[in-house]
């Protein structure tokens, strides 16, 4: 059983839809039990009366399952080192940003180990994108972009994080190791 704010959740269908993911065994049980969250959210807040101006928290914990998915992947092609992993400094916002400043590439671009590892831009910029849209785009407020989602839009997101999930998975060749 899953405990999402106050109301209680037994596995059901849609547990099986996510083990059937290609990275399901690749994903750590925290990460498995966030994306869990998030789908149960999508099934169930239409059903809620009431309606929000901002669906967001739909979206946050595929978001943060993301980040820790994508940390675990560049951790285990060695992309990041051990206390990027573990430590509280290493930022994914950073290191898969395509236009981080040239000063900072070398020791900090994940993004171009990405790019130079696929043979190309394909792979890092639908990471980017997928980071940028998941999570910066939906959890920053700035005064002259409210950026709130809708119901329609969160459950968009929360298909696309699993896609891009699959995307990378695949495309990083982690099947085989």
């Amino acid at each position: 059983m899953v405990i999402v704010g106050c109301m209680l959740f037994k596995k059901h269908k849609q547990r099986t839809k996510l083990e059937n993911r290609v990275w399901w065994e690749y994903a750590q049980e925290d990460i498995r039990e966030l994306l869990y969250e998030s789908e149960i959210l999508v099934e169930n807040v239409a059903k809620w009366r009431h309606h929000f101006h901002d669906y967001a928290f739909v979206v946050f914990p595929a978001a943060k399952a993301y980040e820790g998915f994508l940390k675990k992947l560049f951790f285990d092609l060695d992309f990041i080192t051990e206390e990027d992993y573990y430590g509280k400094r290493f930022r994914i916002g950073r290191a898969l940003n395509p236009a981080l400043e040239p000063r900072f590439r070398a020791n900090e671009s994940v993004y171009d180990r990405l790019e130079k590892f696929c043979h190309g831009k394909e792979l890092p910029d639908a990471l980017w994108n997928m980071w940028r849209r998941g999570r910066n785009m939906s959890f920053h407020w700035f005064p002259d972009e409210q950026n709130a989602i809708t119901y329609a839009e969160a459950r968009e997101i929360v298909s696309q994080i699993f896609d891009t999930m699959d995307l990378a998975f695949v495309g990083c060749k982690l099947e085989k190791k």
